[in-house]
Parts: structure tokens; C-alpha cells; sequence
């Protein structure tokens, strides 16, 4: 089902039974993960609090750079034997280590918690291979939110864009005022993130499917696409000359201290403002990107266990519960700016924007409109993703017509599979 494999893993758990056994009494779980930033450390405490109620210490292992630097060094560290017992997973990453039975049974865990109910289908495609579940989930994050510094939106008497023309409109006048109108970090997985509300906004659900999650040929070639392509040209044009490698915190942080007006980006920002001890609709403005209204996408930190005997076991479970502790959920995603991964936990202590949020989830899952981001690895395999990604920052990064993009993209899409 999934071509790529894991290439670079060629040695067995078998040296980690050992090593599991003999640290079985000091009670702790090794977890790893790349939550760095201010408002994710905060986060994070949650989740160490609660698993120390159920008797376990947490064993912090952070990998600074993202998501792709920590899957550099989990593969180097399983190839050498020695896995960490949880690390924090995204999207298709998940189904590619169970099915080299890699990943540690949650299903006690999941029966007795009654996980089946809880947990919106779309984030069970990624949670759950061949009806068993290998990974827990802690949050949902939206990517089609703009983020938007409300003293410049009220001093130039701007509200939230309904259309991608009016937000040109608004950025103009942004601009005008001595302001950037777009914070943008110059890295390719930003880029994409911001490729996945342009395609929505241009197609809809339907389109966005077909195009980025069934990757159909027609789809992709389409006028449709070179919609998409024309607004990531405009958005360029809105950003500061000095956005390249710029991360993500701290293009929020701009916008945050009033030097640009807005940045397009998942609600990981919210939590930034949070930790600067910013209020919504008090200090900033949380909106969905133009034309993406009835649309959610979604991608979902889950957490996954790996096989290192038995004396793991306990550990590993325990960790699970903590991370779908409905109490856990409800702390955790009102400091991480996201939502809980459970349907049934209250929007009590959730501001506007995560009940917003809330609310938009469940709608979406009513219209098949929740889709997964294919920036944050939700939509497509890595392979395919990859290639999207090249064809995506090189459009950004150059002055590439919209049809000649759409004719790489086809390309890079076909070759990748």
C-alpha cells in the first residue's frame, strides 16, 4: 500500500528488550518530540504532569527543527537498536512503521477507554492500521487560519477578508500604512502550509481531495490549480524581502509585535499569543483564510509506543491514557492553541478561536469537508508529498508562471509514484 518505505531501518528491536528490561525500575518513559517553542513547552507540561499521576517520569528527549529533523534521528536510533518507548508522529509516518510492526498494540488501552467513539474518522485513518490502534492522538490543529494583529486592522478599519481579492485589497492598503502585511518564515513546509488554503480556497473540499489526497492527474493539471499557483504569487508579494529561513514563531512574533499584519498558519500560533499573553479579538483576530469557510483542515500530533518487550508495556500504556485523559486533552489544547483529538470534551476554558474551531470540526465532519493537510503529511504519502513540496517552494521562490507550475506539478506527481 504505501511504496516508501522505511529504507533506512535495517536492524531489529532485538538489543532493545534488553535495554528495556534493565531500566524497567526506574519507572520512566522516554518520549520524544520537537515541541521547542515558548507556547509548546508550556503545553507539553500537561502532558508530563499527568503522566506522573499514573506513576511514570518523563524522560524528555526534544529534536529542535520540526517534524522532519525528529523522523532523521528516530530512524537512526531505531536502525541502531534503540528506539525511543513514545515519540510524536504525523500523518502517513504512522502507518509506514506499523506495518514494519514496529509500533507498540494500544488496543487494551483504546477498548477499555472506548476509543472508537471518541476519535473523529478522519484522524482514525491515521490512528488505526488494519483495525488496530498504534497511536494516540492529543490534539487537532487547523491550517487554513489567518492570524491577524487587530490594533492595525482597527487603525486602517479593515475586517476579515471574505475573498482572496479582497484580502490583496486589504494587504495594499496594509502596506501603504508602513506595515508587512504577510509574516511569512521562508521554509518549504511553511510554504506548503499556506499551498493548502490556496487550493482550498481556489477548488473547495472536492477539489482539494481530488487533487491532493486521490492526487488525480486531471486535478492537478487543472485551470483550477493555476488558481491556486496565481494566489500563492500574489501572497509572495505581501511578505518582507527578508522572510527566507525565517521559522515559524517568529514570523508569529512579528505580527504579535505589531510589525506585520497578519501570517497564514496553524493554530500552533495561537498558542505564541497565549504565552505573550495575548487575548483574541482583544489583541489579534483569528479567521478562516478567504474562500475556505466550511472547510477544515486538519492535521493531528498523535503519539506512538514501540515494541521493546514486555517490561515497556505498562509504561507505554500509561503514557496513552495520559495523552486521552479527557482532562489532559482539555488543559493541553487550550495552551497549545489547538483542539482535543476526543469529541467529547467541553468547550468550557476554550477562547473564541478554539471554540470557533470546535464548532467548524463538527460541522466539517458532517459535510466531508475535514480533510487532511497535505503541508503537515495528512493528505499524501511522503513521496508524492515531497515532490509537491520542491514544485510548491521553487514557484514560491522564483518567477515561475502559475501554468508552467501546474505542468511541474503533474510531473513531479507522476514521478514520485
Amino acid at each position: 500500500m504505501y511504496k516508501k518505505r522505511i529504507a533506512a531501518i535495517a536492524v531489529g528491536l532485538v538489543a532493545c528488550h534488553a535495554l528495556s528490561a534493565g531500566a524497567a525500575d526506574t519507572k520512566t518513559v522516554e518520549v520524544m518530540h520537537w515541541w521547542t517553542s515558548g507556547g509548546e513547552a508550556k503545553a507539553l507540561s500537561v502532558l508530563k504532569d499527568g503522566l506522573k499521576t499514573k506513576g511514570y517520569a518523563w524522560k524528555d528527549s526534544p529534536i529542535a527543527g520540526g517534524g522532519e529533523a525528529a523522523r532523521t534521528v528516530l530512524k537512526a536510533r531505531v536502525a541502531s537498536g534503540n528506539p525511543p518507548d513514545a515519540i510524536q508522529m504525523l500523518g502517513f509516518t504512522i502507518p509506514e512503521y506499523a506495518q514494519e510492526d514496529y509500533l507498540q498494540n494500544l488496543d487494551p488501552v483504546a477498548s477499555k477507554e472506548g476509543w472508537d467513539k471518541l476519535v473523529p474518522g478522519p484522524i482514525q485513518k491515521f490512528s488505526k492500521v488494519d483495525g488496530h490502534w498504534v497511536a494516540a492522538p492529543v490534539d487537532v490543529h487547523r491550517t487554513n487560519w489567518i492570524w491577524a494583529n487587530k490594533k492595525i486592522f482597527d487603525q486602517l478599519k479593515l475586517t476579515p477578508p471574505k475573498t482572496f481579492e479582497e484580502l490583496v485589497a486589504d494587504a495594499d492598503k496594509i502596506r501603504k500604512a508602513g506595515y508587512i502585511p504577510l509574516a511569512h518564515g521562508g521554509q518549504a513546509w511553511q510554504e506548503a502550509t499556506i499551498f493548502d488554503s490556496a487550493v482550498m480556497s481556489a477548488g473547495g473540499p472536492k477539489f482539494y481531495q481530488q487533487a491532493l489526497v486521490k492526487l488525480d492527474p486531471s486535478a492537478l493539471g487543472s485551470k483550477t490549480m493555476e488558481k491556486a499557483f496565481d494566489q500563492m504569487r500574489a501572497l509572495r508579494g505581501m511578505v518582507d524581502p527578508n522572510f527566507p529561513g525565517r521559522d515559524w514563531n517568529l514570523a508569529t512574533s512579528m505580527v504579535i509585535n505589531g510589525k506585520a499584519a497578519m501570517q497564514i498558519m496553524g493554530d500552533w500560533a495561537k498558542g505564541e499569543f497565549a504565552s505573550a499573553g495575548k487575548q483574541p479579538n482583544v489583541d489579534y483576530l483569528c479567521f478562516n483564510y478567504p474562500g475556505t469557510d466550511g472547510a477544515f483542515i486538519f492535521n493531528t500530533d498523535q503519539f506512538a509506543g514501540f515494541k521493546k518487550g514486555e517490561a515497556s508495556l505498562p509504561g507505554e500504556y500509561a503514557f496513552a491514557s495520559t495523552i486521552m485523559d479527557k482532562g489532559v486533552q482539555a488543559k493541553f489544547n487550550q495552551i497549545k492553541g489547538s483542539i482535543p483529538a476526543r469529541l467529547d470534551v467541553p468547550q468550557d476554558g476554550f477562547d473564541e478561536c478554539g471554540k470557533k474551531s470546535m464548532n467548524d470540526m463538527r460541522a466539517a465532519l458532517k459535510t466531508d469537508s475535514m480533510v487532511g493537510s497535505f503541508a503537515h503529511g495528512h493528505a499524501m504519502p511522503d513521496g508524492p508529498k515531497n515532490a509537491v513540496y520542491d514544485v510548491v517552494t521553487h514557484f514560491f521562490n522564483s518567477n515561475q508562471s502559475s501554468a508552467d507550475a501546474v505542468k511541474a506539478l503533474v510531473a513531479a506527481v507522476k514521478n514520485s509514484q
